[in-house]
Formats: structure tokens, sequence, C-alpha cells
């Protein structure tokens, strides 16, 4: 099969391996856990708690430098021998073969052409790396003892690699010695690249993912040299805060289809989505599609999904220039010390809106989704407009208008939900420590290091998107000003007439969900509102049940609101984008 594995030690700067106190060490790891499990740092003291967190993590790295197990030669040295043993173990690789992209570092390069829809690719399940293999492993005494690891499946698998990286006899050892030892993650930014991305949306999400690998890699270390299952494991005298993140930094490929990233590790850009991926239960192994023709000779891409910029920057080490899902958060919520709180909520909430969330303003046109626009209207709406949409046969009917542009509650309920996320967006632009156009010129830089780059990047695309946001909010406010001014009738619809209440603006459907209230039941509305003088809303059964179907990524990689992830079964006209 090739060269056997080469294992070595790493020595520290004096050449001698690095002698540390397992006390001295055990006490720096105590004082980690609990500043990391400590309560969220109050708004403002977030890189305080950084750099306190990191100084740790730096004094304990500086204690275990020469600890690690390293490979000899390069990563591309033992490509020939990762492709040799995936052939002898039933996977199929004569399609293509591993090289070296440049700047996209390595890929895959297809050896002949490839037919779209053809199958060029599969792996059988003994290869993959999954908790099943984990739980047939030296891990399984601990896994089978410890709640939080069996409730972490990628943190189960990181530490299932570490074990296998130190057994030179270890199954998927071509596979390990093939992955790299850093990642361009925020993980490994020098704290002056982290500080470029201060004043960014993106900023909360960096420092959370610090702290939370800096709590998972004190917490298992604990673990590993106190649990008794633990002590024969080979982690207890080699367990390293960069060993842990380095395979931490790999959890993609753990989480995307039981290790399908054997090879999806090693390409690191994202263009278009040109193969896909799947499980044969007949055959037992995971499959690859090409999704478009490729010439010989030709990269062969991976779609990650529809992640924003901030998302491959954190998690894929990256930055995607022309991401046609590039997006910001914007976090909106009616407070409930308001009057109208309880009305707003419920209109809200048959709309399967939150009246507090995560909201997304896109790159591209419209900045908002059917989403945030039903919430903003609502969030602008007079008291009378309210008891519109609430009272009456029709008042179901009528939530449906609510995400299309097409509809407006009113000119003047238009012109405060523009004018509000106009005021929005430069409020946010303001938080900002640098100019798009100061921006601009840094990246002119010839010595900018990667990560330097990355995080200016990332800066900017957030601005432009912030920039075309304030735009758009300016021109639609401008355009509603006027038809208030000219006395314009507003648009009505047919109720009869399902199709005009679908926007034709890709991205501006909203899923509505039907909250079914039963004969008697009552809204709960302020005592103080003068709603109905005093009296009570009571509603008939007429309405449908919403039914939720849960996204796989609502939390990561969606538009930033449940209700994309909920979907009326009466009306199919209202569906999710996705």
């Amino acid at each position: 099969m090739g060269k056997k594995s080469r294992v070595k030690t790493q020595k520290s700067g004096s050449g001698a391996m690095a002698v540390v106190s397992p006390k001295e060490m055990m006490s720096l790891i105590a004082e980690l856990l609990q500043k990391c499990s400590s309560a969220a740092a109050s708004a403002g003291k977030e890189w305080e708690e950084y750099l306190q967190i990191r100084g740790l993590v730096e004094r304990i790295r500086k204690k275990q430098k020469g600890m690690s197990i390293v490979f000899e030669g390069s990563r591309e040295d033992h490509f020939p021998d990762l492709m040799s043993w995936a052939k002898e173990n039933g996977a199929s690789c004569e399609c293509f073969t591993v090289a070296n992209f440049g700047k996209e570092g390595y890929g895959l390069r297809a050896t002949r052409d490839i037919k779209a829809e053809e199958l060029f690719l599969w792996i059988p399940r003994k290869m993959l790396m999954t908790v099943e293999s984990a739980q047939n492993s030296i891990l399984a005494p601990l896994y089978s003892q410890d709640r939080i690891l069996q409730a972490m499946g990628n943190v189960t698998l990181a530490l299932h690699l570490l074990c296998e990286r130190a057994n030179p006899a270890s199954f998927w050892l071509p596979y390990i010695r093939s992955l790299p030892q850093e990642y361009d993650i925020p993980l490994y930014y020098q704290q002056e690249d982290v500080q470029l991305l201060l004043g960014t949306q993106a900023v909360q999400d960096v420092l959370s993912q610090y702290k939370n690998t800096a709590r998972q890699y004190a917490y298992f270390y604990k673990l590993v040299q106190t649990h008794p299952t633990a002590s024969k494991l080979p982690l207890k005298d080699g367990f390293t805060f960069d060993d842990y993140r380095s395979v931490r930094s790999s959890r993609d490929m753990f989480v995307y289809l039981l290790h399908i990233s054997v090879w999806a590790a090693l390409m690191t850009l994202l263009l278009n989505l040109q193969i896909t991926t799947g499980y044969n239960l007949e055959d037992d192994r995971c499959e690859c599609v090409a999704l478009q023709d490729y010439k010989e000779n030709e990269q062969i891409y991976i779609f990650y999904g529809t992640r924003s910029n901030a998302e491959f920057v954190i998690h894929n080490g990256f930055f995607f220039q022309d991401n046609a899902h590039d997006r910001v958060k914007i976090k909106l919520g009616v407070s409930k010390s308001e009057r109208l709180y309880a009305m707003k909520a419920e209109v809200l909430a048959r709309a399967g809106i939150p009246a507090s969330y995560v909201f997304a303003l896109h790159c591209n046109e419209p900045p908002i989704s059917a989403q945030l626009l039903a919430f903003l209207r609502v969030f602008c709406m007079t008291e009378d407009e309210l008891k519109y949409y609430l009272l009456g046969e029709r008042a179901i009917n009528k939530i449906f208008t609510l995400g299309n542009s097409e509809f407006p509650v009113s000119w003047e309920n238009e012109i405060k939900l523009w004018t509000f996320l106009e005021t929005r967006a430069a409020l946010l632009l303001k938080t900002y420590k640098t100019t798009s156009e100061e921006d601009r010129s840094m990246l002119e830089k010839p010595d900018l290091s990667l990560h330097s780059r990355m995080a200016i990047q990332l800066r900017l695309a957030e601005k432009q998107i912030l920039e075309k946001a304030l735009a758009c909010g300016r021109a639609k406010r401008l355009c509603f000003q006027k038809k208030l001014e000219e006395g314009a009738s507003l648009p009505c619809y047919e109720e009869s007439d399902i199709a005009l209440l679908e926007n034709t603006e890709a991205d501006a459907k909203l899923p509505v969900i039907l909250r079914k209230v039963e004969e008697g039941q009552e809204i709960q509305v302020d005592e103080d509102s003068p709603l109905l003088n005093g009296m009570k809303v009571v509603y008939g059964t007429n309405a449908e049940d919403g039914e939720r179907d849960q996204d796989d990524d609502v939390s990561t990689d969606t538009e930033g609101t449940p209700s994309e992830a909920f979907s009326s079964p009466a009306l199919k006209m209202c569906s999710s984008n996705h």
C-alpha cells in the first residue's frame, strides 16, 4: 500500500520535550473551564472576556509545546497512500486524482470526462469514521459513561480521530496523515486579525467559536485525565489544545454524510452546486453524483450550502467573493413593554413569525425576505391596522398578504417600515471603526496576511450589504411618500385569486402558519388597551392547524427566521424559498 507511516513527536524550541507538572496543567485547565463556563459576558465586555480566555489558552499552548504528534513529510507526500488505501478498500477513485490548485488549495481533478448525473465516487461504510465506529474503538468505555460525549457526535468523532492518529496500526492512518495540521478559520487567527472584526455582525460568532472550543477542550482534557475508563486512551499523555483545535476545525467533514468528506475536506472553494452526495442503503456506501459535465483535468467542486460569507470564514476558512447568498444578521423584536405588544405578537404568531428574532439583510434585491417584510409591517402597524388583521370573518385570509410587497397595509405603514430599515442600517454602519473606502485601501496592500485579508473582506462585505439596504430603504420611502402625496389608491386583492397572493420576486413568499384557536378561546391583550372598549375577542374554529417542518440548517444556513421552516398544508402557494 506504500511506505509505512512514520510518526514523531514535536520538539520544543530548546530541542527537548516540554516538561509540565500535571498539577500545574490541571490548575490551568480548571481555570480555563471555569472562565469559559461562567455566564455570558455583558454587552460590550465580550472582547475583554475573549482576551482573558485567549491568554489562558496561550499559557496552556506554551506549556504543551512539543507534545503533539505529527507525521513526517508534507500532506502531498501522503496523497498516494490515501488513494491506494481507498482503492484497496472498495472506494472508486478512477475518475479523479488529488491535485494542488494554487490559491484554491488541494482539490480533485477529473482524470477523464465525467457526464452530468454520473456516479463517479463511492466510499464503503467501513472506510467512514462515524459515531458507530467510535463506539467500537478504544474510546467506547468513556463514550458509554459520559453523557456530554454521547450528546455531541462531532466531539466524539474528534476524539475518535485523535485516538486513531496516535495508533501506528490504525486502519484510517492513510486518511489521517492526509489532513492538514492547521486551518484558516478564526480559531487560528492572531489577536490582531480577530481585532479587525470588532464592530462587525460576525464578531460575536467568532468570539463564541473560540470560547466554545476552549470550554470543550478544558472539559474533555479533565475527563481524559481523571475518568477511570480513560486510563488506556493514547490521549492521556498528549492531548493538546492544538490537537483538539485541528480536529474540531474539520467538523464539517464529520457532519456531512457520515464523513463523506474523506474527499470534501480536500476542497476549499465553493462555486456552484456541481456534485451531490447521498447514502446508498442497498450497497451500504456513500455516493457522489456529478450535476454537470466535467472535462478531463477540470477541478471538481462541492457545494457547501447557502452559507453567508461570515459562515464561510468562520467554519470553512475562506471568503467567496461572488456569494449570491451573502447576508448580514439583524436582530429585531417587539418590546414587551409596548402597549400594543399583545396584538402585534398575535398577528405575527398567525404568520408563523416570532415577536423577537434574528433576521437577515441580503446582498441581492430585495434585501429583505417576505418574513422580514411581514415582521416590519406588523412592527409599524397602528392599533386600527392591527384590528383589521385580527378581527372579522376574513382576518385569517388577510395574513397572507403581509409578506407580499404588492399589497401594502397602508402607504403610511410602508413609509414607516422603510424609514425604520433605512435608519437601522445607518446606525449599524456607524458601529464600524472604518469606512468602506478605508477597507478597500487596506485590501490593496500587497503584504497583507491571508487572515487579515479575509477579516477585512468580510467586514467590507457586511458594509456593502448594509449600504444597499440603506439605499433601498431610502428609495422605497420616497416612492411611498410620493404615492401618499398623490392620493394613490392601495392595491386590492381578490381572495378568490390565489395567484395574486404570491410575490413575483424571488425569496418573497411568506410560509404562513395558521394557529388553531378553539372556540371560546380568548386572545390575551393588555388590560389597559382601549381595544373594543374592554370587550374580549372570541374566535370560531375555522382556522387550519399549522404544520411545522424543521429545516436541518435553520440555525446556521437559512434566512434567519424559523418561519422559513413552517408551511401551511392548506395553502400550497405559500411555500418556503428553500
